[in-house]
């Protein structure tokens, strides 16, 4: 570990390593970089094109079991490793946290790009602490007491889950937004208007530049996130073939503060509070 370097790429978030294949980690080595993951929220490792399937699967097994994901393309005999191909549709332009509409979204994702644009295709991370505490006072409190509903629908495939707006970190504490454009669909606890209003407030803060980091891939470079405190967009500005290679590691119950009012019963009603 001696030779390991880290470059912080934003104030707001995101570091580069070097020093280390991702092929030959060791368990002191691995609790070097969770460290790193949970300190700085997305890791870089530029010269991994020599990482192989094995090896990715390997690596993303050390933060927990992968996922299967139910519908997304797999890289064959390799069903944990999800491929995502610019030319099949693979443009996640939306600012986004992995996989909220399920009850235990995922905890952290490892994609490496294998093959990528000479210009354009990179992507960009945000940090949910700071957009939580960027809110005023009263704005936290009240989102502190609040759930919102997320959802997908694919083909058969349907699911909805309930989190907390705010969840808290189960390793730093620290709190952070839990809201996103893609999949957040609504807070039951408002009305419709003021949960569009107040879901709108919310993203444009969490989406904001000066909680940003923007990363120029080069071909077999890795990211990993902490899909609990982040989210990320896929910059579509670029007509060549982008392909990535990614493993995500399945996840926890978003725990935050008890909702402390029921949810809205209609127009003209009341929701009814809930004492904590």
């Amino acid at each position: 570990m001696s030779s390991l370097e880290v470059r912080p790429l934003t104030g707001a978030l995101g570091a580069e390593v070097r020093g280390i294949a991702l092929a030959d980690v060791d368990d002191a080595l691995f609790g070097r970089i969770h460290h790193l993951l949970l300190e700085h929220l997305v890791l870089f490792f530029r010269d991994e094109a020599g990482l192989t399937p094995a090896d990715h699967k390997a690596f993303g097994s050390r933060f927990g079991q992968l996922e299967v994901h139910q519908f997304l393309p797999k890289l064959p005999e390799h069903e944990e490793i999800v491929v995502l191909d610019s030319d099949a549709g693979a443009k996640a332009d939306v600012w986004h946290t992995d996989v909220t509409y399920a009850q235990s979204p995922p905890i952290a994702s490892v994609l490496q790009i294998v093959q990528s644009p000479e210009v354009g295709g990179d992507t960009m991370w945000s940090n949910q602490y700071l957009a939580y505490e960027a809110l005023s006072e009263p704005i936290r409190e009240l989102v502190d007491g609040l759930t919102a509903l997320h959802g997908f629908a694919y083909g058969s495939f349907r699911s909805e889950a309930e989190h907390p707006v705010v969840r808290v970190h189960p390793e730093t504490g620290r709190r952070s937004l839990y809201v996103n454009r893609m999949f957040t669909q609504r807070i039951p606890q408002l009305t419709a208007g003021e949960s569009e209003a107040l879901l709108a407030h919310l993203f444009t803060v969490s989406e904001s530049p000066q909680r940003v980091c923007r990363f120029r891939w080069n071909e077999g470079a890795v990211a990993v996130w902490d899909n609990r405190a982040t989210q990320h967009y896929a910059v579509n500005d670029y007509s060549a073939r982008r392909v990535g290679r990614r493993v995500t590691v399945l996840g926890d119950e978003p725990k935050g503060d008890d909702a402390r009012w029921a949810h809205h019963q209609g127009p003209g009603m009341s929701a009814t509070a809930v004492k904590k």
